[in-house]
């Protein structure tokens, strides 16, 4: 039987309040799109969904999940691909668990996550997990670089009705710290592999007596390719860490860390539970062989370990140790105060690029304790990316917050193709079991890396394949020549990665005769400038690798717009699809209570409708189809109208939520279409539409406030019942008559 035909634009179903929303948007979309004759399909990268699918051998014909990541890594390599991405949850183990258990809940026959595999089975159950936490789904389906950058109509909006700014005072005792030595960042070694040394590698542990174990083999690289090895020596870390505490109860400021414990999902963890060690070390120095016996892991975090410590014969003693150390420490930047959430709680609560950027938007402040705002000692570990949150908060102190109401923008192009730099680096990171050396040995002989190493070190190494840098260099000229603007490749000469990639752009800029219209700079000098640039009105492309697309837009979007989940993502696949992202959901899970609590949903889709609209258009040009031209073009024109006209969702039961956008969206949408005069077709078909929906806005709006202010089932968080999410999501009969 032949495959069933690819839907012209896949939607992904994902978790969390973008999933949720989905519900009422995405039978919108379909609607809309069929008038054009574009299909639109789904496919399940959901943590839940892509558990499901790794352990079929014990679930019912019903139960059972094709695995639509793997099926969509393979469509992103094709020129039909055309993807909606929503943002995912990386899952900590912590966020695995839980959904896992839910799931066992509802009659799944999924086996526990070992959290310490002692037999074969276990161990092969294990590695299924390990596929499934962390940044499991980008790195498959980004085969292409990053075009980010505030929608017009947004960035308009945004300075038109400027968010609030927290002040900045040039004697705030908020600062970055990080590691002067022993990092990931001072311990680099990068090479570019010449055709001698191209194909097969491996990586292998030589412990101080000759024995050789091999971690990881049949690695493969063209010519070309930059590698990257490198290693964070567990004694610097722990050394700096207790002096940090000592430091931030000295200053009499908060102690906070910030990792990136779901992208990087085997060395942030680790070094998250170093944290969790040295803040408590009376507690574990006194009671850590009890605590280990109890399968306390400190990579989970101290809700976890407190969990374990209820359930202990002497947690009573133990948990009097912990609070006796707590109080005898600096006190603790909050993930939330009211809850007792520390930031030491959960390693996927403090996410380095959504928590900093939080951090100096309000002024340099976190909260404490007590529930009140005070200054903080940002903790990041690695230097590699520590200065350009550093610099930020120098720059703030001597000038000022920014006014978004007169600030230009950052755009970004970033190096992530093809598993791109240490983002997809998980397969070859590794927990040094013994004192010796770690190298990569090439086929030819040659050892291209080598260092030595300690038990507890962590390891790791990372590729950048040519292909994707020369993609990447072309399209920030691409980028440059359309916006005319400053642009900067954040690339720092003395770092050894970043040497090797200067060494790409330096001859392309050339090549192309552009090498004047481009600046590089290390990211302490690039945040200055871009920030002055910004500053001044004036706009900036920043060109970075694939941590720093990451950090900087988080950074730059939350202090322009207030968020970065209303950014346009487009990722121009190297085989010519497209794929559009909708920009970041590290407050999903918030949302998400107060929609069960409140059935109010405070989610916004703009991320979505800005990610429709490019898509539509991608669309139109790849399969020839004008009337999906005429689509995206009206996309455009219902975002702005949503935006002009303040139907954005709001925080507050009775207010504006995510399915009164969801509305006038549509409104807008169908008002757009009928109104144009491209395609006669289209306005007939739409101007019904555009009638029905305005002479029932009143009785559409009251239908879906009629919940508010109740509890609202949603019959789970990570596997949701789909009709109770549609009952919740789609209440009003009369706009579902009408859209159908």
């Amino acid at each position: 039987m032949a495959n069933p035909p690819v839907p012209d634009i896949i939607y992904t179903k994902v978790d969390e309040a973008p999933q949720i929303a989905s519900a009422s948007l995405l039978p919108i979309i379909r609607h809309f799109a069929s008038a054009a004759g574009v299909s639109v399909g789904t496919k399940d990268i959901s943590l839940a969904g892509r558990i499901i699918a790794a352990f079929p051998e014990k679930l019912t014909a019903a139960q059972r999940q094709p695995d639509d990541l793997a099926e969509l890594g393979e469509l992103v390599k094709t020129p039909v691909a055309n993807v909606i991405k929503l943002p995912n949850i990386s899952a900590s183990v912590p966020q695995l668990v839980a959904a896992l258990k839910e799931l066992q809940s509802q009659g799944y026959d999924i086996p526990d996550y070992p959290e310490d595999p002692q037999s074969d089975e276990e161990k092969a159950i294990r590695a299924r997990f390990d596929a499934i936490k962390g940044s499991a789904v980008n790195p498959v389906l980004r085969e292409g670089n990053s075009d980010r950058r505030a929608a017009i109509a947004v960035k308009n909006y945004a300075k038109a009705n400027p968010h609030s700014m927290g002040k900045w005072s040039p004697d705030s005792k908020t600062c970055v710290t990080t590691m002067a030595s022993g990092d990931f960042r001072s311990n680099e070694t990068s090479a570019t592999l010449t055709a001698a040394q191209a194909g097969a590698a491996r990586i292998e542990h030589v412990a101080k007596d000759g024995t050789v174990t091999v971690l990881k083999d049949k690695l493969s690289y063209p010519a070309g390719t930059v590698v990257d090895a490198t290693f964070m020596s567990a004694t610097a870390l722990e050394t700096f860490l207790a002096e940090q505490i000592e430091a931030s109860k000295r200053m009499g400021v908060l102690f906070s860390i910030h990792l990136k414990a779901t992208m990087m999902k085997v060395s942030d963890p680790i070094i998250f539970g170093h944290a969790v060690r040295q803040f408590l070390k009376p507690v574990f120095d006194k009671h850590g062989a009890a605590l280990a016996a109890a399968g306390v892991d400190p990579n989970s975090g101290l809700g976890a370990l407190m969990d374990r410590v209820a359930e202990m014969p002497n947690g009573a003693a133990i948990a009097k140790d912990i609070a006796d150390a707590m109080a005898d420490r600096p006190p603790m930047y909050m993930v939330n105060s009211d809850r007792g959430l520390t930031n030491l709680h959960v390693p996927s609560d403090v996410i380095i690029d959504a928590s900093i950027p939080a951090l100096i938007r309000a002024g340099g402040k976190g909260y404490g304790p007590d529930g009140k705002a005070a200054d903080t000692n940002c903790v990041i570990p690695d230097s590699s990316y520590a200065s350009v949150y550093d610099e930020a908060i120098r720059y703030f102190k001597a000038t000022g917050a920014l006014d978004p109401s007169t600030a230009g923008t950052v755009q970004n192009v970033g190096l992530m193709a093809q598993k791109a730099e240490e983002y997809g680096s998980h397969p070859t990171t590794f927990l040094i079991p013994a004192d010796g050396t770690v190298r990569m040995v090439l086929a030819n002989g040659d050892v291209l890396h080598r260092h030595t190493v300690q038990a507890g070190d962590i390891w790791r190494a990372a590729s950048t394949r040519q292909a994707a840098i020369e993609d990447w260099v072309k399209l920030a000229i691409s980028r440059q020549k359309a916006e005319g603007c400053q642009a900067v490749f954040w690339l720092d000469e003395t770092r050894a990665h970043d040497a090797q990639l200067i060494a790409y752009v330096k001859p392309m800029l050339a090549a192309a005769g552009v090498a004047d219209k481009f600046i590089i700079l290390a990211p302490r000098e690039a945040t200055r400038l871009s920030l002055e640039t910004i500053r001044r009105g004036e706009n900036s492309i920043a060109i970075s690798g694939n941590v720093l697309r990451d950090y900087l837009t988080d950074l730059f979007p939350i202090l322009e717009l207030g968020t970065s989940a209303k950014m346009l993502s487009i990722v121009k696949l190297m085989n010519g699809g497209g794929m559009f992202e909708t920009g970041a959901g590290g407050s999903a899970p918030k949302h998400v209570q107060q929609l069960v609590e409140e059935n109010h949903l405070r989610w916004d889709s703009l991320g979505e409708f800005c990610a429709l609209g490019e898509s539509l258009k991608f669309l139109a040009e790849a399969k020839g189809n004008p009337k999906a031209r005429v689509l995206g073009d009206a996309v455009d024109v219902a975002t702005q109208g949503v935006l002009d006209n303040n139907h954005s969702p709001l925080p507050k039961v009775g207010q504006t939520d995510n399915r009164d956008s969801h509305f006038y969206f549509a409104l807008y949408w169908a008002r757009a279409l009928a109104a144009q005069t491209v395609d006669a077709d289209l306005a007939g078909h739409f101007a019904p539409v555009a009638k029905a929906l305005t002479e029932n806005e009143a009785t559409i709006l009251a239908e879906l406030a009629a919940g508010q202010g109740k509890p609202a089932d949603l019959g789970g968080y990570y596997h949701t019942d789909d009709a109770k999410v549609a009952a919740v999501m789609r209440p009003s009969a009369t706009f579902a008559k009408i859209i159908g």
